[in-house]
C-alpha cells in the first residue's frame, strides 16, 4: 500500500520472510500465474463449483416442482435469475487478471521469476519498483507469493476463487459473494416451505399433472407410472420433473432435503459472515490485507513506545543529574561565599557579614 515502511516492516510485501537460518524458505513458483485457471489448482476452487452445481440441480430438479403452481414459476425466474448472475460474475473474477498495469503490459508470464536475493534488496517493492515481477508498479500495489506477481490494489488472494482479489476484480468477487449468500438464502426457504408442508398438507406438494398417471423412466425403459405405481400413494414422489420424472420413496426425498439444507445453512453462515465483513471493509475503506496487518502495526508501534519511553527517561534524569551537579558545583562556592556589607560611615571600622542567598544568583 505504502512505499515506505512503518515500524520496520514493509507494507508492499505478502511473500513470506524467514527469519532464522532453521526455518525452511518459502520460494515462489518459477512462473507467475495468470489468472484463477492458471495451474496448480486449488482444491477449494472445485468444492465451491461442486457445491453450486449441487444447489442447481436440487433447486430447479427437485425442490421447486414440488411448489404450488403460483409460487412454482415465480420460483424460477429468481433462482434462475440468481444462478446465471452469480455463474458469470464468479467466471469472471476468477478470469480476470488482477496484476497492476504494468505487470500485464510489460511482463511476459512464460518467463520465469527471478528469485529474490535479500542481500541484493531489503524488500520486494522498494520506491515503487517490484525487483521480482521488474517493472515499476503503483502505490497500493503487492506482490503476492501465490500468483509470484504484482496485484494492483491487492486485497487478499482467494482460494474459492484461485485468483488474487484486486481492484479489477474486486466488485466481481463481492457479487459473487452477495449472489451465493442470497441464492443458499432462498433455498432455505424454500424447504422450510416444503418441509412444513409435507406434515400439515403433503397434498399441496402433488400439484404437478405428472402425478395423475404419466410415463416415467423405471429400470431401463419409460413406463406408465398410472398403472405400476399407485398415485394416491403418499409414500410416492417424484423428482426431475417435468422432463425427466424419477419415482422415490419418502425416505429418499427426506434424506435429500435434510443434506441440502445442511449444506445450504453451512453455506449461508460462511458466505453470511464473509459478506457482513466486506460491508464492514468497504464503510472503513480499508483491504482485507490492511485489516489483516492492523494488530501487527499496533503491536510494534506499542512496542516502539515501550522503547522510547525508557530513552525519555534516561534522557531526562541524565538532565536532572547535570543540573544537580552544576548546582552541587556551585553550592560549595556559594555557601562559602560572605557578602561583605561595611557600614556607610566612613570612620566606623566595623561592618557585618550577610549570609549567602537561599537562590543562586541568575
Amino acid at each position: 500500500m505504502r512505499e515506505i515502511s512503518i515500524c520496520g516492516m514493509n507494507r508492499n510485501r505478502v511473500l513470506p520472510e524467514a527469519q532464522a537460518s532453521n526455518v525452511k524458505k518459502i520460494l515462489p513458483p518459477p512462473l507467475s500465474r495468470v489468472n484463477g485457471w492458471s495451474p496448480p489448482l486449488h482444491s477449494f476452487q472445485a468444492i465451491s463449483w461442486t457445491t453450486s452445481l449441487v444447489m442447481f440441480v436440487a433447486a430447479f430438479g427437485i425442490f421447486i416442482p414440488f411448489l404450488p403452481r403460483s409460487w412454482k414459476y415465480a420460483a424460477y425466474v429468481l433462482m434462475g435469475g440468481l444462478s446465471l448472475f452469480h455463474l458469470i460474475v464468479h467466471f469472471v473474477a476468477t478470469t480476470i487478471d488482477p496484476a497492476d498495469t504494468n505487470v500485464r503490459l510489460k511482463k511476459d508470464y512464460s518467463e520465469p521469476v527471478p528469485t529474490f536475493d535479500r542481500s541484493k534488496h531489503a524488500h520486494v517493492i522498494q520506491n515503487q519498483y517490484c525487483n521480482l515481477c521488474e517493472v515499476t508498479v503503483s502505490k497500493k500495489a503487492k506482490h503476492c507469493s501465490s500468483c509470484n506477481k504484482c496485484v494492483s490494489g491487492f486485497d487478499h488472494h482467494c482460494k474459492w476463487l484461485n485468483n488474487c482479489v484486486g481492484s479489477r476484480n474486486y466488485r466481481f468477487f463481492f457479487c459473487s459473494v452477495a449472489s451465493a449468500a442470497v441464492g443458499m438464502l432462498v433455498v432455505m426457504v424454500i424447504l422450510l416451505y416444503i418441509f412444513i408442508q409435507y406434515f400439515n398438507n403433503p397434498d399441496e406438494l402433488r400439484t404437478d399433472p405428472l402425478y395423475k398417471g404419466a410415463a416415467v423412466w423405471a429400470g431401463a425403459r419409460w413406463t406408465c407410472l398410472s398403472v405400476f405405481i399407485e398415485i394416491s400413494s403418499e409414500n410416492t414422489w417424484l423428482l426431475f420433473l417435468p422432463l425427466w420424472p424419477v419415482p422415490v420413496k419418502t425416505p429418499v426425498v427426506l434424506s435429500i432435503m435434510l443434506v441440502v439444507f445442511l449444506l445450504a445453512i453451512a453455506s449461508f453462515v460462511l458466505l453470511g459472515h464473509l459478506l457482513i465483513f466486506h460491508f464492514y471493509l468497504i464503510a472503513k475503506n480499508l483491504s482485507t490485507f490492511d485489516y489483516m496487518m492492523q494488530p501487527r502495526f499496533q503491536r510494534n508501534l506499542h512496542s516502539a513506545e515501550k522503547k522510547e519511553i525508557p530513552l525519555r527517561k534516561k534522557g531526562n534524569l541524565s538532565q536532572e543529574k547535570n543540573s544537580n551537579l552544576n548546582w552541587s558545583q556551585c553550592s560549595p562556592r556559594l555557601e562559602s561565599r560572605k557578602f561583605l556589607l561595611s557600614t556607610l560611615s566612613p570612620k566606623s571600622n566595623m561592618g557585618f557579614i550577610a549570609p549567602a542567598p537561599k537562590t543562586p544568583p541568575q
